[in-house]
């Protein structure tokens, strides 16, 4: 009944800025202004919301975020939406292996393969070099999977600052990041976040709807998740997909090429 209740109130929220139009933002950063076509596919998704989407039959996207039913563009749906993201992820994964083991996956041994260092003198493993680049490959193919499908604004990998004890949240701007990069072994990166996905509801690019993350298993039949923050983190003890809901607002799910789209632990 408290997920009905926070979807509706979502819906209710979002339907209220359509009247007065509301725009979509592409990594890019240009806007869209959406139609009345959206108000009416918002309406639709509050029916959706107080009758509750059945486990049985509703994806896992509508699961975690009823509400993003009346944030796709017309004719489309969230299972449509969930099952071309995964497919980005199942292409990735075969692209990535491709580069180094023609047709077959990477074993355990050759995961934990030491390939390089990183600039602060880290150890760079195979599995850690496979990941960043299917992340490139993913990320273009959801990019065109977004553009088609999402009506509303999203962002990708974009970095935020998120200072918990105050419950703020701060964008990034790449220029800034790619400084911070630069500058190499410092602690400015210390406590930024930075989803692949983030899918939002509204002109607001600081509340996510849904935020996703793709994850590369290294052996493939590990399962996918994300670690707990260590020692040196100030979310010590919890999980990016926890700090994400906490900062940005939505649910956050992980989207790899076995599993499909699951629920983080």
């Amino acid at each position: 009944m408290g997920w009905r209740l926070v979807s509706l109130c979502a819906v209710s929220a979002l339907l209220t800025a359509c009247a007065g139009g509301s725009a979509r933002r592409s990594v890019h950063g240009d806007l869209r202004f959406v139609d009345t076509e959206t108000a009416a596919r918002l309406r639709h998704a509050a029916v959706v919301a107080e009758q509750g989407a059945s486990s049985t039959t509703a994806s896992a996207l509508v699961q975690a975020a009823p509400v993003i039913l009346g944030l796709m563009q017309q004719d489309h749906s969230a299972d449509e939406l969930e099952a071309r993201l995964v497919e980005c992820a199942v292409q990735a994964e075969r692209q990535g292996n491709a580069r180094f083991f023609e047709n077959r996956s990477p074993t355990r041994q050759e995961c934990r393969e030491v390939v390089g260092r990183d600039r602060c003198g880290n150890p760079i493993t195979r599995a850690m070099q496979l990941g960043k680049q299917k992340h490139v490959l993913v990320l273009q193919c959801a990019e065109e999977v977004l553009k088609e499908l999402w009506a509303a604004p999203y962002s990708i990998e974009q970095r935020y600052r998120y200072y918990p004890n105050a419950r703020f949240v701060e964008t990034i701007s790449r220029e800034k990041e790619a400084r911070m990069l630069a500058e190499g072994c410092t602690d400015e990166l210390r406590g930024t976040i930075k989803p692949d996905l983030v899918l939002h509801a509204d002109r607001n690019l600081l509340a996510s709807a849904l935020t996703l993350d793709f994850k590369f298993p290294c052996p493939e039949d590990n399962p996918p998740r994300w670690s707990p923050y260590g020692d040196g983190s100030p979310y010590k003890g919890q999980t990016q997909g926890e700090v994400y809901e906490d900062a940005l607002g939505g649910r956050a799910l992980l989207v790899s090429p076995r599993r499909g789209v699951v629920r983080w632990p």
